[in-house]
């Protein structure tokens, strides 16, 4: 058969091989995978479909690049997957470094930003390993420089905490202010188990973009929060807003709230708890109490929508070292036995997808079933409703309640 004119074979051969690698990625991914962690094979084939959608945890990962990286994974233990993602993350600094010192601002700009993107990878899905330990704070370290970069640069705040204990005694947080806009409205924002305030980028900068400050800090229980997933860990969040509301230089009166993923719990329930200091709070993935229930607990080990360790991951968020505490202390998390979701709540807004199987829809109806009328949005797909419309309606949402032209509670 001729081969299409201006077609090499190599070119030709070039586009079957990379139909044959979507195939097969797809045939490894229909299989399901619900019962018992993912395989070597199958953690690649995931990543690379994740990789292609944009979505994280891949987002941070070069498109071009990505699949060869992917592909050289040696393996999944802690000391072989941070080492792996840990040593490209520090030749990415290492380039970065040395086009800073000759002058080349926007090369070291997008080397940081590839360093810190490694970094993460490294460090994911939780810092379990001292490999991936060395990844969390290298990732900390170099997002602070890439910042350096942007028009709206980073200010970390390290906030009183009173912790009980062996809690820490302070919260960082990672403020950015709009630039030409002198007295802002703020958002605070949060991630959920394994995306920690270094991975609010995308949202923040929605954000700024529209006026709106943002303050970025880590879920209870990841990253550099002093206190662990306990029942009342609002208290840290709590001492944060205390923070934003003293200050003078923006408008915090009453502030926005958004809650990503498993944070999304803390956004319903602080806007159960305190609705006159928020103007409005979005739960993003998070669920409120059938998620905490033994049976959504044990059905949700392996989701086909997480990589790997999601149980690990949430047994540190909340400080269980065993399957019993795991399945005890979320049980106690729940909203409903806590005797919250009949007050009365600040304005809140409900999204995730259709399908998702790490956090029960249910948890939605449950809420605008009870309490204070609610805004709902389910996108189409898993957890979050990952889609190009997701976070803008978010934001958009957001920034009309923080400027006081949204729904009033």
């Amino acid at each position: 058969m001729p081969f299409p004119r201006g077609q090499s074979h190599g070119a030709l051969f070039t586009g079957f091989a990379h139909e044959l690698e979507v195939f097969l990625t797809q045939a490894v991914l229909e299989k399901g995978v619900a019962e018992r962690p993912k395989t070597l094979e199958e953690t690649k084939a995931w990543m690379k479909q994740r990789l292609a959608s944009r979505f994280h945890p891949l987002n941070a990962l070069d498109l071009a690049e990505g699949p060869s990286l992917i592909e050289g994974i040696p393996g999944l233990d802690g000391a072989a997957w941070g080492g792996y993602w840990g040593e490209l993350g520090d030749a990415a600094r290492a380039d970065a470094a040395r086009c800073e010192s000759q002058g080349e601002a926007e090369r070291a700009k997008a080397l940081y930003a590839k360093a810190t993107g490694l970094y993460f990878m490294g460090r994911f899905p939780c810092p379990n390993h001292p490999a991936k330990q060395r990844c969390a704070v290298a990732e900390r370290e170099t997002y602070l420089k890439l910042s350096q970069y942007w028009a709206e640069p980073i200010e970390r705040v390290e906030i009183p905490f009173d912790g009980r204990g062996s809690e820490g005694r302070h919260v960082v947080a990672l403020v950015r202010r709009p630039v030409g806009v002198t007295n802002p409205p703020v958002v605070l924002t949060w991630g959920g188990v394994d995306a920690y305030k270094e991975q609010a980028t995308a949202a923040c900068d929605a954000f700024l973009a529209q006026g709106v400050a943002t303050v970025a800090i880590d879920n209870a229980g990841t990253g550099e929060s002093p206190i662990r997933g306990v029942q009342d860990a609002e208290r840290q969040f709590l001492a944060v807003m205390d923070w934003i509301q003293a200050r003078q230089d923006w408008r915090a009166e009453r502030i926005g709230l958004l809650g990503r993923s498993f944070g999304g719990y803390w956004a319903t329930k602080l806007a159960h708890l305190v609705p006159d200091r928020i103007a409005g709070a979005v739960n993003w993935g998070g669920g409120a109490h059938h998620m905490f229930q033994p049976e959504w607990v044990a059905a949700s080990r392996y989701p086909d929508s997480y990589l790997m360790e999601l149980v690990e991951t949430r047994s540190m968020m909340l400080g269980a070292s065993n399957d019993e505490e795991y399945v005890a202390f979320f049980k106690r998390l729940s909203l409903v036995d806590q005797g919250l979701l009949e007050r009365r709540s600040a304005p809140l807004l409900l999204v995730n997808g259709k399908e998702d199987r790490q956090c029960p829809v249910a948890d939605i109806h449950l809420l605008t079933e009870t309490g204070s009328p609610k805004t709902v949005r389910m996108f189409p797909g898993g957890h979050m409703g990952l889609t190009p419309k997701t976070l803008p309606t978010i934001v958009d949402w957001l920034v009309r309640q923080v400027s006081g032209q949204g729904v009033r509670s």
